[in-house]
């Protein structure tokens, strides 16, 4: 039986597509595997971890740069570390890659309408009438992975077969054991 290794699952998209939804439900299909976890995401790390940080270039940088090396240890010392984040910059991306253990990007793939019209927060709303400076996706860029490692899209899979699909690529690169028939 394989056993766990650590790995960061770096979960990129727009605002709305649903990592941390994927995230969420990805923890709750693994739970009483034996696995260790931890998750970590944008808003909640946004409340602590990098509350000083705006959203422009340089802050969005930051912001990234002090959550890749939480995901640096916790990856180095066996812990898959389940990450959602925007991060749109593909360069910032690869920095992560480069400095993590077992990195997967994984993109979590919807399009612009789709995630405007899933806007439960209105952020898009007052993003297209101009009140909120560099948007990801309206006024400041995301740039999608070309090659992700993984390619879950949202406007057509449920949020349970996306979160297996996931699992399933984690069991077939060994980092987590396959799970065990009942």
């Amino acid at each position: 039986m394989t056993k766990q290794q650590g790995f960061v699952l770096w979960m990129t998209g727009l605002s709305g597509a649903g990592k941390t939804t994927i995230a969420l439900e990805l923890l709750d299909q693994l739970a009483g595997r034996n696995l260790r976890l931890e998750r970590l995401d944008g808003d909640v790390v946004r409340e602590s971890l990098t509350r000083d940080l705006g959203f422009s270039k340089e802050d969005r940088t930051k912001n990234i740069e002090r959550i890749t090396f939480v995901a640096k240890l916790l990856s180095r010392n066996g812990v898959g570390c389940v990450c959602s984040f925007i991060s749109p910059y593909q360069s910032i991306r690869d920095d992560v890659r480069a400095n993590t253990t077992n990195f997967l990007e994984v993109f979590v793939d919807a399009p612009l309408d789709v995630v405007i019209d899933r806007d439960v927060k209105g952020l898009y709303k007052k993003a297209l009438a101009g009140e909120i400076p560099n948007f990801t996706g309206i006024s400041d860029p995301f740039e999608a992975p070309e090659n992700p490692d993984i390619h879950v899209r949202t406007d057509k899979q449920t949020v349970e077969e996306s979160a297996a699909f996931i699992i399933g690529e984690l069991e077939k690169r060994g980092l987590i054991p396959v799970a065990e028939l009942a």
